[in-house]
């Protein structure tokens, strides 16, 4: 109980902190937006998007990574089936974040175009 407490005390900061650093940017675009200039949200989006989807490809490597090593750990004979096994999700999650990259850097770069 005390550590899904503490994850959300940590989750509601960084929330604040998000909302406190882009907030006076957010409510300055609707000015800019009315004078006639383009919004940039699509660019913080793309940009938090971009954290979240390595922040859960890291844990789940993490994870992996750690049963991997107690499995290895536990029977020692069987490390190369079982690090063979685990090749397959860690390629995938690898995969999931490189093409996330890809997306954004897509986003950012064809943002004035039509």
């Amino acid at each position: 109980m005390r550590a899904g407490l503490q994850k959300a005390i940590v989750l509601g900061t960084v929330a604040l902190a998000i909302t406190a650093a882009f907030g006076p940017t957010v409510f300055a675009q609707e000015a800019a937006a009315a004078a006639g200039d383009r919004s940039t949200w699509h660019l913080m989006g793309a940009g938090i998007g971009l954290g979240l989807v390595v922040i859960g490809a890291g844990l789940g490597i993490g994870k992996l990574a750690a049963a991997v090593a107690e499995g290895v750990a536990r029977q020692p004979s069987a490390a190369d089936k079982i690090s063979g096994a685990a090749n397959l999700p860690l390629f995938l999650l690898e995969g999931v974040a490189i093409l996330a990259e890809v997306f954004v850097l897509l986003i950012v770069l064809l943002n004035g175009r039509p």
